[in-house]
């Protein structure tokens, strides 16, 4: 799964030229920082035709997918391409053992027959605006960063206030460069988003974990899902009467492949880059957070799979967890490796003391700039006490089943704890309310266990509540241990897999029976009698008390000084800001690499090379029989390369991060030709320093998804909705604006 992505006015620590592989570029400064390049580079669109607020544009087919992946519109009916780990957990929640979606697929006969997600939504960009000027009035430089931080969140909410137009447009006004610059964005947020289609998982997580963050990839990463509106056209919930969406603008199919060398351009939502990290950071990186959250999550993992082995239900049940967390495990496995490898806090040493020499060769500059690395330093010196305690809360406590549960009812705990402590200040009126909100609360709770519970096993809670409590208490230490803890390790001798059976077995709050008879009539004493949740409880507490302001202060200012002295210091080159989820666009090419001495990988990859890999007996590379015959056949239909093979994955070298999963590829005539999905294992540190020779962009080839949908799936309606472009002619075109040249 995914992990690197494109955005705005480019650089990196590293300071290098600006190159059409590297950076994530803002769409609104496409005219005025990247054309010229992008045109050199093979683009055939207008500045116009791809951002524009005053014309359908590219950006109008491109939306934020549920918060976390990006998808992108294919038909002049609301259709929507994204990647299959994308739509996973709406396939998970939607299968039962008895009719397994996730493992044999799903494909929608009909718009009847599409099936609507609970709590899933998108967003697509309305428009963005500069609004530095006024997020910064009334900020001053001798301001602390606390004072900084609050006149600039109260000039945010007004802003917000001002510019949300209706109740299904959402506005968020994000900070660039360490909150030199801020930036609005104003979406419009459709909320009816039903499943149209999906392959099965032998086909969409082909290769699994092993393959995950490795090329040569064949994984078939993609799932298909429709945007409903009410009858004019304008974002509701989910009605019967509800109709698919008329988008603005969508993308044509290119059937003419991916050449090597050709244009390639990715838009998405990338979520999040640490481009401008410090060496100082890095080393807290490799000596501390990385390895915990390694070790953790492997004994999460390992308790899960010895469940889900043993259980098919208990596997259907954990499934997108276990994708969930196992996609960061290797992660993180990977980018200690590569930057080591890669040599990046090097680097970013290199960049660190040629700013410092820069800084010391002008008197303005070491008044403005130069205490800024040594305050990072600093910060980071006082900030490592704090590293491990607080991944451990976050990956072994907030990570175990049962705490995610208490934490659905903790606002009712805090509720009835007023309760009791204001009893005697309270008048009888705001008893009242608050007796009335308590039963609004237990309700609306009660209502929203259905979703818990379905991915939930008793059994496998408990052992991983024993096991990852086990791991807090040994490697955190003690003075970051809640007083509960303790004295249940003195009381279980350490032993906290008894314990979490004991516990689970008198506790209220871990079978969906005993919980719903609570709600009915909650009580406090029931929640200062429960030891989990007094661990819980207390170990929140001590999270959040596990940091140091003066070196956050420290920290955020060295940061903004820092990366506003790199811009100074470079004022002839372009930058770019980190990932924050806003949408941003990458240009490169389609490309080969050669990852060391001796090793060559093509730029694509064939069904015969997902056939080579075929393992009966190894569930991660099951090749299902039809796909088998098709093979055998070789019945590609229209979809073959032209020389006769069934290209199924491609190499481009555009800079995506995490939130780029599902992220559209587009030629340079603005047609799609594949959906995003993961980066490559030798360039795993790209989040914080992007490897211009190794970096790639692993996608699934749009020919191969028409394909799996067509010939595979039998689902040529959803094929018959879409644009087809081939290189010589047009075909099958439907009523609507794609945005392709010439469309």
């Amino acid at each position: 799964m995914l992990k690197k992505a494109g955005l705005f006015i480019i650089a990196l620590l590293f300071i290098v030229p600006a190159k059409a592989d590297e950076g994530m570029w803002l769409p609104m400064f496409i005219d005025r920082l990247n054309y010229v390049d992008m045109q050199k580079e093979g683009l055939q669109l207008t500045a116009d035709e791809i951002y524009s607020v005053n014309q359908s544009s590219l950006k109008d087919a491109i939306v934020s997918f549920g918060g976390f992946c990006t998808a992108e519109i294919i038909s002049s009916k609301g259709l929507l391409l994204t990647n299959h780990h994308c739509g996973y957990s709406a396939v998970q929640e939607n299968s039962t053992p008895e009719n397994n979606i996730l493992k044999n697929g799903f494909w929608a006969k009909d718009h009847e027959a599409e099936i609507p997600i609970d709590g899933l939504s998108i967003s697509i960009l309305n428009h963005m605006s500069d609004v530095t000027a006024e997020v910064l009035k009334g900020v001053t430089e001798n301001m602390t960063e606390g004072e900084r931080e609050a006149k600039v969140a109260e000039n945010i909410k007004a802003l917000k206030e001002e510019n949300k137009a209706n109740e299904t447009q959402r506005v968020s006004i994000k900070g660039f460069f360490y909150g030199s610059e801020f930036y609005m964005f104003v979406y419009d947020v459709y909320s009816d988003i039903r499943l149209v289609g999906a392959p099965p998982e032998s086909i969409g997580k082909y290769g699994g974990n092993t393959d995950n963050w490795e090329w040569p990839r064949h994984t078939g990463d993609f799932s298909m899902f429709r945007i409903y509106t009410s009858p004019d056209n304008k974002p509701s919930e989910y009605s019967k009467d509800n109709k698919p969406y008329t988008p603005a603008s969508y993308l044509p199919i290119s059937m003419g492949g991916t050449p090597e060398g050709s244009f390639a351009m990715v838009f998405g939502f990338p979520g999040r880059t640490n481009r401008y990290m410090t060496s100082f950071e890095i080393q807290n990186e490799l000596d501390v957070h990385q390895p915990s959250v390694v070790k953790i999550r492997t004994v999460k993992l390992e308790t899960m799979k010895t469940d889900m082995d043993a259980n098919p239900n208990i596997r259907l049940q954990y499934a997108a967890k276990y994708a969930q967390t196992a996609n960061y495990w290797k992660y993180y496995i990977g980018q200690q490796e590569q930057l080591k490898n890669n040599h990046v806090k090097q680097k970013k040493e290199a960049t660190e003391l040629e700013f410092t020499t820069w800084v010391n060769q002008n008197p303005d500059r070491i008044a403005r700039y130069g205490e800024a690395l040594s305050n990072i330093q600093k910060a980071e010196a006082v900030k490592k006490d704090y590293i491990l305690p607080r991944t451990y809360f976050f990956e072994a406590i907030y990570g175990a089943d049962i705490n995610k549960l208490f934490f659905k009812v903790f606002r009712l705990n805090n509720m009835l704890t007023q309760q009791k402590d204001d009893k005697k200040t309270m008048s009888d009126e705001e008893k009242e309310d608050l007796a009335n909100n308590i039963k609004i609360t237990a309700q609306k709770t009660s209502e929203s266990l259905s979703g818990f519970f379905k991915d939930y096993n008793y059994a496998t809670a408990e052992n991983i509540y024993g096991n990852l409590l086990s791991l807090y208490y040994t490697d955190v230490p003690e003075k970051f241990h809640a007083a509960e803890l303790d004295k249940v390790a003195s009381k279980y001798k350490k032993d906290f897999n008894k314990f979490a059976k004991e516990a689970f077995e008198k506790s209220v709050f871990t079978t969906q029976e005993k919980l719903m008879v609570f709600l009915k009539k909650p009580n406090l004493k029931t929640f200062e009698k429960d030891p989990m949740f007094q661990i819980l409880k207390q170990s929140y507490t001590i999270y959040k008390a596990a940091d140091n302001a003066d070196a956050d202060e420290m920290y955020t200012r060295g940061m903004r000084l820092f990366v506003a002295g790199l811009r100074e210091m470079n004022s002839d080159k372009s930058y770019y800001p980190n990932a924050n989820s806003t949408l941003r666009l990458t240009y490169g090419q389609v490309l080969n690499y050669s990852p060391e001495d001796a090793v060559h990988y093509d730029h694509y990859t064939t069904l015969t090379g997902l056939m080579q890999k075929e393992d009966p007996t190894n569930p991660e590379f099951e090749v299902p029989a039809k796909l088998k015959e098709l093979y055998e056949a070789k019945d590609y239909g229209v979809y073959a390369d032209v020389d006769g093979s069934m290209h199924v994955c491609f190499l481009s070298n555009n800079d995506i991060t995490g939130g780029n999963s599902g992220s559209p590829v587009i030629n340079g005539k603005g047609e799609l030709i594949g959906a995003a999905f993961d980066g490559n294992w030798e360039a795993m540190s790209g989040d914080i320093f992007f490897e211009k020779n190794i970096q790639r962009t692993i996608s699934v080839d749009i020919r191969y998804i028409l394909f799996i949908i067509d010939k595979y799936a039998d689902a040529g309606h959803l094929v018959d909705e879409m644009t087809l472009v081939y290189p010589d002619k047009e075909i099958d075109k439907p009523a609507g604006k794609a945005v392709g040249v010439g469309m």
